[in-house]
C-alpha cells in the first residue's frame, strides 16, 4: 500500500496507525510533543505526572472499544476496574454515584429520581446499547459519496436485522423520532432534580445540555460509566504509550518533537510535510489527527473548500480552563472515588461545576512519595479569554486568578483542606492549552453533538483524511479510538487489502 503519514499522536491517529500497521502498511506518525496522547497526554513537572485534559478513561467492559481495542493489538491496559465511576455532587449537598455496575445503578437512580424515571433510564441504556453496537461495526457516517450510502445501508440492514432478531420493535419506531429530536423530548417533563443531573453529564460528555443534545447521542453519552471505567498505569498517558508500543511492534513509526509547520498538497502528487525541525517527510496519503483550524493552517493555499469556510472561532465549542494540583496523600479519604463533578449553580461551567479527578494512590509513576496529583476542569467559552489576551493583559490575569480561585472553592467541597494541603498549582487557560496542545484556540472536545449531522466527514479531499473528535463517532478517546479504525479500514478497503 502507499505510504502514510498521520499528523499527532492523539487516540485518534494512534489507532489509525496501529490498524495500518497491523496490516503491513508503511506509517509514520509526526508528533509535536515529547509524549503521546494529545488532549489526553500526560505531563510532567516537578515530580508529578498531570492528565492534561481527558482523566476519566472508559471503555473497558467486556466487549466495550478500549477491551476491544487490547484484544485487536494485543495490549495489556493493567487496567484497574472502578466501580463507582464517578460522584456526582448536586447543589443541595447531595452526591449521586455513577455505578459502573447496572444493578447498582439501577438502585441508586430510583433512590435518587424515583420510579417515575425510570421509563427515561430504560430507554436510554437500550438506545445506548444499540447505538454502541452500531459504532462497533464502524459505518460511513455521515455518507458523502454513492459508495459510502450503499455501504452505509448494508451496515444498517445488518444492524437492524440483529435488532429486530433481539430487540423491541417499538423501540426500533422510536429511532426517526429521536434521531431530530433534543434530549429533552425523551426527558418529557422530567423533575429539575433529574434535568439538572443529565444535564452535567452531558456537558462533559456530549459538550452541551439536554436543550440541545441530540437525543440520540444523549443517551450514548450518558452510557460511559456503563462502558467500564479503570484506571491504568501513568494516567492516560500511559495508555497512549501502550498504542505507541503496539504501532512500532507492528513496523510502524512514532516520531516525537517533530511538529508540522507546512503541507505541500497537489493532487496526484507525493504529499510532502515539513517540520519545524526543517525536515521534510513525503507520503501518498496524510491523516491530519488535529482539528480543522489547524489543518487550514497548514495547508496554506491548498486548502479544500470546506476548510476556506471556517469561522474565525467555533461557534459554539468549548474551551477549558485548567487547574493542576500536587496534594498531600492525607487529604484524600480513604476509598474516596477518583473522578467527581462538582455542581454549585446553573448556568454550568465558567467555574459554576468542575470535573475533578485524582491520581491512584497506587501508582506512584503519577507523584512523589506521599503526593497525590489532581487535575481540575470547567467548561469556558473560548472569546472572552483570547479577547482580554490580546487587549489587555492585566484583565487576562485578573480573569486567570478569579477562575483559579472559583476552581478552587468547588474543589474545596468534597476535599476541606485542600489549600493547605496545596503545594503546587498551575493554572490554564484556553491561551495556555493552544500553547501546550497546538489546538487552535484552545478548543476541546469537538463539536457539541446537537446534531446527527454534526460530525465531519473524514475525507477532506483525495489522499487527505481527517481523524479524532470532529468525526464520528466524536469526542471520548473509546470514541477518536473507533474514529481512527474506521478511518484505517476505509484505507484498507480501498487498497484491496481487506
Amino acid at each position: 500500500m502507499k505510504k502514510v503519514i498521520i499528523i499527532g499522536a492523539g487516540f485518534g491517529g494512534l489507532a489509525t496507525a496501529a490498524e495500518l500497521a497491523r496490516h503491513g502498511v508503511d506509517v509514520t506518525v509526526l508528533e509535536a510533543h515529547v509524549y503521546a496522547g494529545g488532549c489526553a497526554g500526560t505531563f510532567y513537572h516537578q515530580g508529578y505526572r498531570f492528565d492534561a485534559g481527558a482523566t476519566l478513561a472508559g471503555g473497558f467492559a467486556p466487549g466495550a472499544p478500549m477491551h476491544m481495542l487490547g484484544q485487536r493489538f494485543y495490549i495489556d491496559w493493567q487496567a484497574r476496574s472502578a466501580e463507582r465511576a464517578m460522584l456526582v455532587h448536586l447543589p443541595d449537598g447531595s452526591a449521586i454515584t455513577r455505578w459502573t455496575n447496572t444493578d447498582q445503578w439501577r438502585v441508586e437512580r430510583l433512590q435518587h429520581f424515583g420510579s417515575q424515571a425510570e421509563p427515561f433510564w430504560n430507554w436510554q441504556e437500550t438506545t445506548a446499547d444499540k447505538l454502541w453496537d452500531l459504532a462497533l461495526r464502524l459505518p460511513n457516517w455521515p455518507p458523502h459519496s454513492p459508495n459510502q450510502l450503499f455501504s452505509l445501508a448494508r451496515t444498517g440492514f445488518r444492524w437492524l436485522g440483529d435488532w429486530t432478531r433481539n430487540g423491541s420493535l417499538a423501540d426500533l419506531s422510536k429511532l426517526p423520532y429521536q434521531a431530530f429530536k433534543p434530549m429533552t423530548a425523551s426527558l418529557n417533563g422530567a423533575p429539575d432534580r433529574l434535568r439538572l443531573f443529565t444535564d452535567s453529564q452531558l456537558l462533559i460528555s456530549a459538550q452541551t445540555t439536554s436543550a440541545r443534545a441530540n437525543a440520540l447521542y444523549g443517551a450514548v453519552a450518558l452510557d460511559l460509566p456503563r462502558q467500564g471505567v479503570s484506571a491504568v498505569p501513568g494516567g492516560m498517558g500511559g495508555m497512549a504509550e501502550k498504542m505507541v508500543d503496539a504501532i512500532r511492534r507492528y513496523g510502524g513509526q512514532v516520531l516525537f518533537r517533530q511538529e508540522a509547520t507546512h503541507v505541500q498538497y497537489n493532487p496526484g502528487h507525493p504529499i510532502q510535510v515539513t517540520t519545524k525541525r526543517k525536515e521534510e517527510f513525503q507520503a501518498d496519503v496524510l491523516i491530519f489527527n488535529l482539528p480543522p483550524w489547524n489543518i487550514a493552517s497548514l495547508l496554506g493555499d491548498s486548502t479544500p473548500p470546506r476548510l476556506q469556510r471556517l469561522p474565525p472561532l467555533p461557534d459554539d465549542g468549548w474551551g477549558a480552563f485548567m487547574v493542576y494540583l500536587g496534594v498531600d496523600d492525607e487529604l484524600i479519604p480513604n476509598n474516596f472515588p477518583l473522578h467527581h463533578q462538582v455542581i454549585l449553580r446553573e448556568p454550568l461551567g465558567e467555574g459554576n461545576s468542575i470535573f475533578l479527578s485524582i491520581s491512584p494512590a497506587w501508582d506512584e509513576t503519577r507523584a512523589p512519595q506521599g503526593k497525590r496529583a489532581i487535575t481540575i476542569s470547567t467548561h469556558t467559552a473560548l472569546g472572552p479569554w483570547w479577547e482580554s489576551y490580546s487587549l489587555d493583559k492585566e484583565a487576562y490575569q485578573e480573569r486567570k486568578d478569579q477562575y483559579l480561585e472559583r476552581a478552587i472553592q468547588a474543589a474545596e467541597t468534597i476535599l476541606p483542606g485542600l489549600r493547605a494541603a496545596t503545594d503546587l498549582t498551575l493554572p490554564g487557560t484556553p491561551v495556555a492549552f493552544q500553547r501546550f496542545t497546538r489546538r487552535y484556540r484552545g478548543w476541546v472536545g469537538g463539536f457539541p453533538q446537537t446534531s446527527l449531522w454534526r460530525n465531519w466527514d473524514p475525507q477532506l479531499a483525495p489522499n487527505l483524511w481527517m481523524v479524532g473528535d470532529t468525526i464520528f463517532p466524536g469526542q471520548s478517546v473509546p470514541a477518536v479510538a473507533l474514529g481512527g479504525l474506521r478511518v484505517a479500514r476505509a484505507l484498507l478497503k480501498q487498497e484491496n487489502i481487506l
